[in-house]
């Protein structure tokens, strides 16, 4: 199963301020590009920050502190590589409750912003596309299965799974499995199996 990267599903960086950036252009170029933050970067265009308009907004009202971006900005930045899935970007969002990532290259430089929007388009993919992976990818050349025994319908993300399994523990995988299909939001296991009158009683 081929997970898309940060790379696939990032921006391109269209617009960074420097450290000395003034509350009055960046409010404008937030304005401009439609974007809700801007990442801060040094002069080798490696992130140091990032200021949001919750960041400005707070400059606002309080009326103290400094009003360039160095001294909006929430530091340190949590940043992402262009190679890692959408997965493990979504993760480390989670962990550090950030809503976007500048995304750098090898040598630290911002080369995009990867924002919770950005994630979102993963599921927007189309069901028949869900569930084609899931009966190529899952059954045939993962699990080494019939997709014949087991009905997959994929409605708006959600995939029913139905039909007879010989062994009961491949329920649990298979649902595992299809839950990490890009574009599922939620699996349905109706599945039933041939052999679990032998299962000895616990």
């Amino acid at each position: 199963m081929r997970h898309r990267s940060v790379a696939d599903l990032m921006t391109p960086t269209a617009v960074a301020v420097q450290r000395g950036t003034s509350f009055k252009e960046i409010a404008r170029l937030l304005d401009e590009y439609g974007v809700t933050a801007v990442p801060v970067v040094d002069e080798e265009d490696r992130p140091v920050g990032v200021v949001s308009e919750a960041d400005l907004l707070r400059r606002h009202t309080t009326k103290g502190g400094s009003s360039t971006a160095e001294g909006m900005m929430s530091s340190p930045v949590v940043t992402a590589r262009p190679s890692w899935t959408a997965i493990e970007a979504a993760r480390l969002m989670e962990r550090h409750r950030v809503k976007r990532l500048p995304v750098v290259d090898a040598q630290g430089r911002l080369i995009g912003v990867l924002s919770r929007s950005d994630l979102l388009r993963m599921f927007l993919r189309r069901d028949r596309s869900i569930q084609e992976e899931i009966r190529e990818d899952v059954f045939v050349r993962i699990l080494h299965l019939s997709p014949s025994a087991v009905h997959i319908d994929v409605d708006e993300g959600r995939v029913t799974l139905s039909g007879t399994l010989e062994r009961p523990d491949l329920g649990p995988t298979l649902v595992r499995l299809c839950e990490t299909v890009e574009g599922v939001v939620e699996v349905v296991d109706r599945l039933a199996y041939g052999q679990e009158d032998d299962i000895p009683e616990q």
